[in-house]
Order: structure tokens, then sequence, then C-alpha cells
């Protein structure tokens, strides 16, 4: 049985948004994820950008197989209280020898804790899907993108990015927008995986969060306005609940395939990183 720490990047003010917004908090949407691939797991779930949040009496990190880092509305670069307290808690992590995983901002506070950097993209945000994923060439057959095609889509809503990977950093997909959409980073004992885009997300959640980040989306200038946004958003959300007919027109409006459609295709990272823990006990060099 796997023992999980799952890590949400943001503040209760944030998460209470989120969760009234999508239904659920980060770190609640990633152990629903969690349990469908690896059923017997054991998920506990931390805030660690809040200051009175701590991991019950008598355990300590030590005392889990993984952790895994959901996103945030938070920047690393802001250095405030909450995401300094994130940076450590990776940092601990990594110095003691988990294996971590971490999606959107998880890759963003490894690169930073390793000696990279981050902030915004400059060739602008994803929002809705990141397209034509490619394997690097230095990723060869590693693991974390195994069972990947030669191109895929993932569902991704970011602004800032890994800039400057660390020095121990292996990136191993890429696209035209974002040169560090899949990572490796060794620091310490321990190993982290991560994605830039969000492979947890599903195409209703990620119509959520579409409506969450509206005011993003327009700012950007890839929609005119909120309602552009909702349309949008109620469009992609028809792909997974609407009709046979209706998800498979949608579906090819928009230029989806399975890396997109089927559930276990999208989740490939974080199934491919239970894999590893699984067999390793959660620690780099098993």
């Amino acid at each position: 049985m796997l023992r999980l720490l799952i890590a949400d990047g943001n503040e209760r003010t944030v998460r209470e948004r989120h969760a009234a917004a999508t239904g659920q908090t980060s770190a609640q949407s990633y152990a629903q994820v969690i349990h469908g691939l690896e059923p017997e797991a054991r998920c506990t779930l931390i805030d660690p950008a809040d200051g009175d949040a701590e991991l019950a009496k008598g355990t300590g990190l030590g005392d889990f197989d993984g952790l895994i880092f959901t996103g945030s509305v938070l920047t690393v670069a802001e250095r405030s209280a909450p995401v300094v307290r994130q940076v450590e808690l990776m940092r601990r992590a990594l110095e003691l020898g988990l294996s971590v995983f971490g999606s959107c901002w998880g890759v963003q506070v490894a690169a930073v804790v390793a000696g990279g950097d981050a902030g915004p993209n400059p060739k602008g945000p994803e929002y809705g899907f990141a397209r034509r994923l490619v394997r690097t060439p230095e990723a060869g057959e590693h693991p974390l993108v195994a069972g990947r095609p030669d191109a895929w889509d993932a569902p991704a809503i970011h602004a800032d990015a890994v800039i400057t990977p660390p020095p121990s950093a292996r990136v191993l997909a890429r696209n035209a927008l974002l040169d560090v959409q899949a990572i490796e980073i060794t620091h310490g004992n321990g190993l982290f995986w991560g994605t830039q885009y969000h492979p947890e997300l599903d195409l209703g959640r990620l119509a959520a969060m579409l409506r969450f980040s509206g005011e993003g989306v327009v700012e950007a200038g890839l929609a005119a306005d909120l309602d552009a946004v909702e349309a949008y958003a109620r469009e992609i959300e028809a792909i997974q609940s609407g009709s046979e007919a209706a998800r498979r027109t949608l579906a090819w409006r928009n230029g989806l395939g399975p890396d997109v459609l089927d559930a276990r295709a999208r989740c490939t990272e974080i199934a491919n990183y239970l894999d590893r823990i699984g067999r390793s006990g959660g620690r780099q060099a098993a």
C-alpha cells in the first residue's frame, strides 16, 4: 500500500474559492486521481502554504513513500511566507531522499530549490491545452514519459514556468511555447519528476479551472471577454459529459485525441510515478 503526502499549493482563501468553483481543492482532486490509479493508496493531504499546517503528531516525511505538489496561483518569485514554506518542504523532502512529483507549481518550486529559475513564460501562458508536446533529445526512454506517443496534448493552465532549469535537471518534454514541459531533477538524496502541464485534470475540472482563471485568459488576449471564456469552458465540459455525437464533434473541432480523451492516457505521468515509487519504496537509490 502506497503512503502518499499531497501538498496543496494554495493558501486557505484560494483553496476555498477553488473548491467553490470546481467542487474540490487541488489536493482532493489529486487524491481522487491517485485512488483511481491505485485504489489502496493512502493519501494524506496537507496545506503547507498555511502557517498552521503540520503533519499529525508523531508523523514525519520519512513515513511516506512519496510527496506530490499540486498547482497554485502563487508565484515563486514573490518569496512570500506561503512560498517559502513550500520551498522548504520541497527542500526537506528531497534532502531526505523522497521521490517527489509535481505539476505546474510543483515543477517551479523544485527547480528553484535545485538552483534553477522560474517566472512568467516569455512566450505567453497556456490556458486550456499544451499542444504538440514532444520528447527532448535527452529524454530517450525516460520512464516518466513512457507510453506517450511521438507527440501529445495535455490539459494546461499556467502563466509562469521554469525558465532556467537547474544544473541537475534533465528536461524530458517541450513544445513550441515552452522548453520545459516535463523534467527530472535530482537534489540531495531525492528525485523529482514533474510536468508543467496538468495530467491530473479531466475535462470537467479543466473547464472549471478555465472559469476560475477567466480574468487571466482575457488579460492574456486569448478571449475577448469572460463570456467567451465561459463559452469555451462549456464546450470543453461537453466533450466529457455531452452526448456521444456531441463529444465526437467537439473533440474533432478542438483537435483532441485519445491522449486527452482517454482517462488512463491523460494520467500517464502520474501512473508512471506511482509505478516507480511502488517498485522503489519511494527512495531515489532503490
